[in-house]
């Protein structure tokens, strides 16, 4: 029961102040002038100004409202470590029964995982702590308890919202020691060919000397070197291929450390190609002239050399050299000198000419062999006795003339191997094998030579588009050059550009394309294994885990060319596959910030303490005790913590008494005034 005086004034306030100013000059007056009865009109004016005012008696119900803490429990992959589980249990459950003891106090907890943290963000309590405090009005809350072992990875950077008081009860050992390797900067992306350097050290506490520190890049023998514990070290890393490339550092277990996961990092570099270099001949004029340097030109990463034969040299028109404003294009220069600084060739309809001796086709021959890109888009020029075949790339290239051309409309198709090579599996418009794209209406009849695969056929199962794989490089044939068509959208058109980007992206050796390849990603708490082949099944692949265990690991046909498999990657460090042939590599553990540092720490939670007055206290010194202090008192001290008393409540009931509508306030009133009366007559 609560008890307290209100007011309902009878009469506005100011019309009461002005009655009880006149009164008031009026008792003075009557004191001053020793006026008879002036105590009576002074009792009855005070009644008169109190019955205007109509004090009230309030009486409320109250039922009090609880305090509300919350306890954050880490139970992140750190906390498994020795016997940080047991102790964080036997803290929360001695929390508990404290918060129990209190008066109107309730305890809320909320635990912390990052077993399944995709993004790898660590430890995340005071996003946790924020989502709780979202449930509950803020003067409710009574004070925050993180039981973690201080390896918390989203402490704000600004602590001037986090609610008062954060108590942090820390697991581990203050004795702890523990071994491991710290990236300290690593470039996310590297140009493929040109060597990017990491920089790294070895952590050690309490511990001098020097480490050895094997470096394994998958693909590449393993290196080791000697490093200073502590010092930061310069690891240059050559950038092999596109996609992604993986080096793991690691070190040697030292008895005594908490555990040999951190011992392993892995850095991981995306490469890229700098800027593409292509150079483009084109030979006979035809209406896809264009086709090739319109898709090249759009590319902001390609800078395309064009080598157009406009006036052959055998093209006598009679026009004197000093007036050709044409500049003579430099054969040799590219041919010979530069060859090589290209990645890839493109001939679009080219029949052999003088311009171009059989010595620089033989250099393109070579470059191919040497794992160069070469692409041939042939016409009717290809059947001629004067096409690409008679010169020295007829060694590379995969499809022979019979020296007849097919002209008759027909819809590009699909062949078996087409449908399980990337490079043309799932084109826009294939809808499963029955390609909804435009008809062509010209293909170059041809042998396919052994060792090379037609991926598209014509007319009668003719090869359209040839692939051919020749020492180090690769070569791409389209036997057709009605492709435009496509492109202008005849008969709704077909993704002609995809198709040429796609062919260019495989002769240069883009792992998205490769028909033989294995690879290996994280993908959560998984690592998933895909295989593509050509062939109709696919064996098992050997797995060898961070810890250095092996096993074989199935694979299973998923679609056409693809076969998977997925396994619990929980393991930290680097996951190697090999079916004999094929390499490929991943990271293992969903979370790697958590993996990382393991030790037991007050460090990161110290100013959080400082900042929001609350304490801190190891759990293997024993258990605080738990008090409860008014607000703007202190909240913490040492041996003891504390939880805010808010002193909320709910009003259920109120009962008011008015003091002058009363009888007896009437009849006081009425005695007052008879009093008064009585005294001035006589």
């Amino acid at each position: 029961m609560n008890f307290n005086i209100d007011f309902a004034p009878i009469l506005p306030w100011p019309l009461i102040v002005v009655f009880a100013g006149l009164a008031l000059v009026a008792v003075i007056l009557m004191f001053v002038k020793n006026v008879r009865g002036a105590s009576l009109r002074a009792a009855t004016a005070t009644l008169l100004v109190a019955t205007l005012a109509n004090p009230v008696i309030r009486q409320e119900e109250r039922q009090p409202l609880t305090d509300i803490a919350i306890a954050v429990v880490d139970e992140s992959q750190s906390q498994t470590v020795g016997n940080r589980t047991a102790q964080t249990q036997k803290a929360l459950a001695d929390l508990k029964s404290n918060i129990a003891r209190l008066d109107n106090t309730e305890l809320r907890v909320v635990s912390v995982s990052s077993g399944n943290n995709l993004n790898g963000d660590g430890t995340r309590l005071f996003t946790a702590l924020a989502r709780s405090m979202a449930d509950i009005p803020k003067d409710r809350f009574a004070g925050a308890f993180l039981l973690t072992d201080g390896q918390v990875h989203d402490v704000p950077a600004s602590l001037t919202n986090v609610p008062s008081p954060v108590h942090s009860l820390i697991s581990g050992s203050k004795t702890e020691t523990d071994r491991r390797v710290v990236i300290d900067r690593s470039s996310r992306f590297g140009i493929v060919g040109q060597p990017q350097i990491i920089k790294f050290h070895v952590e050690d506490a309490g511990t001098t000397g020097t480490v050895s520190v094997s470096i394994v890049v998958p693909g590449s023998a393993p290196e080791t070197m000697e490093v200073p514990i502590g010092a930061v070290m310069d690891l240059p890393v050559p950038i092999g291929h596109a996609g992604q490339n993986l080096v793991e550092l690691s070190v040697p277990t030292r008895k005594g450390e908490l555990t040999p996961d951190n011992n392993r990092a892995v850095a991981v570099i995306e490469g890229i190609r700098d800027r593409l270099r292509v150079l483009l001949i084109s030979g006979q004029p035809h209406p896809g002239e264009r086709t090739w340097r319109n898709l090249l030109k759009a590319d902001a990463s390609v800078d395309l050399v064009h080598f157009t034969i406009l006036r052959p040299p055998e093209k006598q028109d009679g026009t004197p050299t000093n007036e050709l404003s044409l500049i003579a294009f430099p054969t040799r220069e590219l041919f010979v000198d530069k060859l090589d600084q290209f990645n890839l060739v493109i001939f679009d309809r080219y029949r052999r000419q003088a311009i171009l001796p059989d010595a620089y086709l033989a250099n393109i021959a070579d470059y191919v062999r040497k794992g160069g890109a070469l692409l041939v888009a042939s016409g009717t020029d290809y059947a001629d006795a004067e096409g690409l075949y008679s010169t020295p790339l007829a060694d590379v290239l995969g499809a022979a003339p019979t020296g007849s051309v097919t002209e008759v409309p027909f819809k590009p198709q699909m062949t078996d191997a087409g449908n399980r090579h990337p490079l043309t599996q799932n084109l826009p418009q294939s809808n499963n094998g029955k390609p909804t794209w435009g008809r062509w209406f010209r293909l170059i009849d041809t042998t396919v030579n052994p060792g090379a695969e037609t991926l598209m056929s014509g007319p009668d199962g003719k090869p359209l588009l040839v692939l051919n794989q020749v020492g180090e490089g690769r070569v791409a044939q389209i036997l057709s050059d009605h492709g435009w068509l496509w492109a202008r959208g005849f008969e709704g058109g077909g993704p002609q550009n995809e198709l040429l980007r796609r062919m260019a992206h495989w002769s240069m050796k883009e792992p998205d394309l490769e028909e033989e390849f294995l690879s290996a990603k994280q993908a959560g708490g998984n690592i998933v294994v895909e295989r593509r082949s050509m062939a109709d099944q696919a064996g098992p692949v050997t797995l060898t885990t961070p810890s250095g265990k092996t096993r074989s690991l199935p694979l299973q046909n998923t679609s056409p060319g693809l076969f998977t498999a997925q396994l619990d990657g929980n393991e930290a460090g680097l996951y190697t596959l090999t079916d004999g042939k094929l390499q490929a590599a991943a990271i293992g553990t969903a979370d790697a910030k958590e993996a990382a540092a393991i030790r037991a720490t007050t460090e990161k939670l110290a100013p959080v303490a400082k900042a929001t007055g609350g304490g801190m206290a190891w759990m293997e010194d024993g258990f605080p005790s738990i008090s409860k202090v008014s607000p703007g008192k202190l909240s913490s001290g040492s041996g003891w913590m504390s939880v805010r008393a808010n002193g909320l409540y709910k009003v259920t009931a109120i009962r008011e008494v008015s003091l002058f509508s009363t009888l007896l306030s009437l009849a006081i009133l009425l005695v007052a005034a008879s009093a008064m009366w009585f005294r001035e007559g006589r």
